[in-house]
């Protein structure tokens, strides 16, 4: 395991090259934190924005995936499907990634251990490693390069990206041979659903039975009940402000691939059931692109009520 200090802080990464694809919540900071550190960063984003952005900064911007090829790309898209539609073509990834000797694919998603190794398997005649090194820190933890991220793949591929990981997170560490960093992940989210869940549930309560809620926040805050959730989405319960952070569409994404995930290795999943629901439910009233933390309103406003008119207005 390797804890380090705040990625804008480190130096040394000379000119090294790096590629990131994705320029969401997550990837536009994480390069950004590459940019700092010294690194050679070329950017890829399917809407300019994000890339002119980083521009301004030192990056390279890419026109097509072919020149985001670099010794190590960085996938920070939404998930593996939307990967694979750039790697082939003239203008994909692969072709530009061809005369490298032996590049790393690092996907950064979240996803199934089984998508990451059929994606492995597809391209190993391409003499192409793959990692699969999701993160968990949500967009705070991307700013401050404070994440936690979780790597799976063979010893010499994971070593190989190490230091661009370590760059950019607080705590990097192997889980195991590919697909264990996705797998690790997955366990992650189910916490994060849960914790969400049981905070927003019993805030509700509170809120119902007359307490302020802010006064309600402070207290957990102070004692056992206090988490990461907590800490960091307290602002969003308060206010209900559902800007992003982390979507709730990609956290029921999160928990469907747990679910087939629990459901192969046998794994008894009662909890990942329930709050696959519940975020269903979420979705289904139209909240999916809001921050997760908007579960709160479902026990705010009760399953049977019309949603609260005030979600998604503030954000």
């Amino acid at each position: 395991m390797s804890t380090t200090p705040t990625g804008a802080a480190r130096s040394g990464a000379g000119q090294a090259s790096v590629a990131v694809m994705g320029l969401g919540v997550m990837g536009a900071p994480v390069a950004r934190n590459l940019v700092g550190a010294g690194y050679g960063v070329t950017v890829w984003n399917r809407s300019p924005g994000p890339a002119s952005d980083l521009e301004s900064v030192g990056a390279t911007r890419a026109r097509t995936p072919h020149d985001a090829a670099a010794p190590v790309v960085l996938s920070v898209l939404p998930d593996v499907t939307q990967l694979r539609t750039l790697l082939f073509g003239p203008e994909g990834l692969l072709a530009g990634l061809a005369g490298l000797d032996r590049p790393r694919l690092v996907v950064m998603s979240t996803t199934s251990p089984g998508e990451v190794r059929a994606l492995a398997a597809d391209l190993a005649e391409y003499d192409v490693g793959v990692v699969d090194a999701p993160m968990s820190g949500g967009d705070m933890g991307a700013r401050e390069a404070t994440m936690s991220i979780m790597m799976g793949g063979s010893e010499a591929d994971t070593e190989a990206v190490r230091p661009v990981l370590e760059t950019v997170g607080g705590t990097v560490l192997r889980m195991g041979e590919l697909g264990a960093g996705s797998l690790m992940k997955l366990c992650n989210q189910v916490i994060v659903a849960g914790a969400l869940a049981a905070t927003s549930e019993a805030l509700a309560m509170a809120e119902r039975g007359g307490l302020d809620l802010e006064d309600a926040v402070s207290i957990l805050s102070g004692g056992l009940a206090n988490s990461a959730v907590l800490e960091l989405k307290q602002e969003k319960f308060l206010t209900g402000d559902y800007s992003l952070g982390g979507s709730a569409a990609n956290q029921l994404k999160d928990l469907r691939y747990a679910m087939q995930t629990f459901m192969a290795e046998a794994a008894p999943s009662p909890m990942t059931a329930l709050l696959t629901q519940l975020f269903l439910e979420v979705e289904r009233r139209g909240w999916g692109e809001q921050d997760h933390a908007v579960v709160f309103e479902l026990f705010r406003t009760g399953y049977n009520n019309a949603p609260n008119a005030r979600v998604g207005t503030e954000s």
